[in-house]
C-alpha cells in the first residue's frame, strides 16, 4: 500500500505546518489522515481537491475533497485501512494508495483490467479481477466509489473522450452485475488529458488505457463514525 504526497500553494504550507508536529511525524496512515483533517477541515480538503483535480489527479482531489476530518475522520480512516488491506489481499497486483480518508485503486495491465487499443471491452482476466473487487465492495458496503476512465494519446480528442466514458461505464456495469449497488457508483471520464505514464512509448500508452477508482465514505459510514 502506498501513501501519496501532494504539493502546491496553500496546501503545501498547511501540510508543512502539520508535518512539523512530532505527533504527526510518528503517526500511522490513519492518524496522519485525521490530523490533516482536524487541522484544516473541509476547506483545505476542498482546496487540495480543486488544485489536484485541475491537473492529472482528479480522483485524488475527489478523495481529499470528501474528507470529514477530526475524530470522525480518524474512525473512517481506520476502516479504510482495513478496506485497503482487503483489496490488496484479494488482488495482489492492484495499485492501492491510501489517501487521507479514502483509497485510490488503479486498474491496468498489472492486475488484468487492461484495455486494448480503441477498446472498452473487459478481458476474462479483467472480469476475474473485478469480481474479486466486487466481493470486497459487498463486504465493505458502506463506501461510495468513483470510477474514472482514461485513454492514451492515440486518436482524436473527441474520440478518446468517448472511449474513456465507455471504459468507465464498462467497469461500472460489470461491478453492478456482480451485486454492487448502482447507487454507490459514479462514473467520470477524461479522455487523454490525465496521463500517468509517458505517451511517447508503447508501454506508457498501454498503462494510460486504464480505469481508476476513488473509494470514499458513504453517509452511512460517516453517521456511524459520528455515533461511535
Amino acid at each position: 500500500m502506498k501513501k501519496i504526497l501532494i504539493k502546491g500553494g496553500v496546501v503545501l504550507m498547511s501540510l508543512t505546518l502539520l508535518a512539523s508536529c512530532e505527533a504527526i511525524k510518528n503517526s500511522n496512515n490513519t492518524q496522519r489522515g485525521t490530523a490533516i483533517g482536524a487541522g484544516s477541515g473541509a476547506v483545505i480538503g476542498g482546496v487540495i481537491g480543486n488544485n489536484v483535480g485541475d491537473k492529472n489527479n482528479s480522483v485524488v482531489g475527489a478523495i481529499i475533497g470528501a474528507a470529514v476530518g477530526g475524530v470522525v475522520g480518524n474512525r473512517i480512516g481506520n476502516k479504510m485501512d482495513r478496506n485497503a488491506e482487503a483489496i490488496e489481499e484479494a488482488i495482489p497486483g492492484a495499485e492501492v494508495t491510501r489517501i487521507g480518508e479514502g483509497i485510490n485503486v488503479t486498474f491496468d495491465e498489472n492486475n488484468g483490467v487492461q484495455f486494448a487499443l480503441n477498446s472498452a471491452e473487459i478481458s476474462a482476466e479483467g472480469k476475474s479481477t473485478l469480481s474479486k473487487m466486487a466481493e470486497v465492495f459487498n463486504e465493505y458496503n458502506d463506501t461510495n466509489v468513483l470510477l474514472e476512465g482514461h485513454t492514451d494519446s492515440s486518436g482524436a480528442d473527441a474520440y478518446n473522450m468517448s472511449l474513456s466514458e465507455k471504459r468507465a461505464k464498462s467497469v461500472r456495469d460489470y461491478l453492478i452485475s456482480q451485486g454492487v449497488a448502482s447507487s454507490r457508483l459514479t462514473t467520470k471520464w477524461y479522455g487523454e488529458v490525465q496521463p500517468k505514464y509517458d505517451n511517447s512509448t508503447e508501454v506508457g500508452r498501454s498503462k494510460n488505457r486504464r480505469v481508476e477508482l476513488g473509494i470514499v465514505a458513504s453517509q452511512e459510514m460517516i453517521q456511524e463514525a459520528k455515533t461511535q
